[in-house]
């Protein structure tokens, strides 16, 4: 029986428990991401608990930057988790206690076979055209048989008649015969464990009730079953778990996703893209899972609604541009002065924040991103002589100077600097001069942001005050 310090998280009957179980051996892609929301979902609806479990058992491919970027990517989503995370590679102790556990029992066995036996094998079954798995071999043997002082690993007497069948949460009923499973590997030589192994003992001793996870490890389920039914035979308390294997997510296109898809770390998302958690916590939740039509659902009606009834069985599709329509709604519903210091710090010092702030409401209403936000704001920030674009040079020709210095005359006489009073002198000075305002306007814009786009030209006004934005038109009028 485990000691009670072996077990990181035991769960009281009843209550749901589920765990995320990442490798650091790269960043918090889009599709852990989903796996750990789900996780994360599933447990707070249910009033459980979720876990966090980073299994670094490969030393030479983990690392702590990835360590610190997934559990940073976790925290930006707002997944948080009820005890501190498990490393697997500090349970490296209890892992092999269990193997032997199973060896002394007879539901594994010592396997003598060397590196080239095996090799011979493999090779002999490819010519054969038959499925790459270990014969057995060494399954009924008397260890006595191998020389002595032999190194010898210790693999799993797996069964062989008969079928196995889970009820998977999202994919129904499957079945694997058992005769298409072989005695793998859960010791190695160097006493070291295997993944199939670690994962189960810990599962187990973090009290996990719920596997949440993608579809690529369905597999696996049929072949970690086996350990834990061996064990709760040995010492009872081994449950089967209740598994829920996820459709994984492909590209836009259909196919496998990757990079170019949009298959990054939730970093990229943040500090490359402009993508809010929010947004990105909402698009997640909506690959894969539905609630009717509804596409906008906050977190807290997520955790009200979430259950795996709503999980589909087919794959989704990862689509930016609908993630960045989303982050626009998002973006339109933030706080103008948390979007102020998420763009001032992508600005840098010679951000204003408090400017920002202010202009946060015209500046966000078409925006998909922070770093459209970001472009928007860059006239505030802009210093004399301003930079012209060459479209906004072309609004700049003819008689546009000569617009600009009437425009500047009539506004320089202007006290009362609000939007409303300067939308009204400018359509004034329109109909003396016998030209629609888009006439005004374009070069005023030009003159004012050097560009061609921007929020209402009599906001930008405003926002650039009096002083600023009549030196701007004074140097570019005629």
């Amino acid at each position: 029986m485990a000691s009670e310090s072996s077990t990181p998280g035991a769960s009281p009957a009843g209550e749901v428990v589920t765990r995320f179980a990442p490798s650091p051996t790269g960043f918090l892609h889009i599709g852990g991401a989903r796996t750990a929301l789900f996780n994360w979902l599933y447990a707070r609806h249910h009033g459980g608990r979720t876990l966090l479990r980073i299994e670094d058992t490969d030393a030479k491919r983990s690392t702590q930057e990835a360590i610190d970027a997934i559990i940073d990517g976790l925290a930006w989503l707002g997944l948080d988790y009820d005890a501190p995370p498990v490393f697997q590679s500090d349970r490296a102790e209890r892992h092999a206690e269990v193997a032997w556990q199973l060896l002394a029992a007879g539901h594994a066995y010592k396997c003598f076979a060397t590196p080239q036996e095996l090799e011979a094998m493999r090779e002999e079954q490819r010519a054969n055209k038959k499925p790459l798995r270990y014969d057995g071999r060494w399954r009924d043997r008397d260890p006595a048989e191998a020389p002595e002082g032999a190194p010898f690993v210790i693999r799993l007497r797996t069964p062989v008649d008969g079928e196995v069948t889970i009820q998977d949460r999202v994919q129904g009923a499957v079945t694997v015969k058992n005769e298409e499973l072989d005695d793998y590997i859960i010791l190695r030589a160097d006493g070291t464990p295997t993944y199939m192994l670690a994962v189960v003992v810990d599962d187990h001793d973090m009290g996990v009730t719920h596997v949440i996870r993608g579809d690529d490890h369905l597999n696996n389920a049929f072949r970690q079953l086996p350990i834990i039914r061996a064990m709760n035979e040995i010492e009872g308390g081994w449950p089967d778990p209740i598994y829920a294997h996820i459709p994984l997510i492909h590209g836009s296109d259909g196919a496998k996703l990757s990079k170019r898809h949009g298959a990054l770390g939730v970093e990229a998302y943040r500090d490359e893209f402009g993508i809010l958690p929010e947004a990105l916590f909402n698009y997640l939740l909506r690959l894969g899972w539905g609630h009717g039509d509804r596409e906008e659902i906050t977190r807290e009606e997520a955790t009200e609604l979430f259950d795996l009834a709503g999980v589909g069985k087919s794959p989704s599709r990862f689509d930016m541009k609908k993630l960045e329509n989303l982050n626009g709604h998002y973006l339109r519903e933030a706080d103008d002065a948390r979007l102020a210091a998420l763009v001032a710090a992508r600005i840098g010092e010679e951000a204003d924040e408090a400017l920002l702030a202010k202009a946060m409401p015209v500046l966000k209403v078409r925006a998909k991103n922070l770093n459209e936000v970001v472009d928007g704001a860059g006239f505030l920030f802009a210093k004399r002589p301003l930079a012209v674009t060459e479209k906004a040079a072309q609004l700049l020709e003819g008689d546009a100077r000569s617009i600009l210095r009437n425009i500047y005359d009539r506004l320089r006489a202007e006290n009362d600097w609000t939007s409303d009073t300067l939308e009204a002198t400018t359509k004034a000075l329109a109909e003396e001069l016998g030209l629609g305002l888009g006439k005004l306007a374009q070069p005023m814009r030009a003159a004012l942001t050097g560009t061609t786009t921007s929020p209402g030209i009599f906001d930008v006004l405003v926002l650039l005050g009096r002083d600023e934005a009549l030196a701007r038109l004074d140097a570019q009028a005629a």
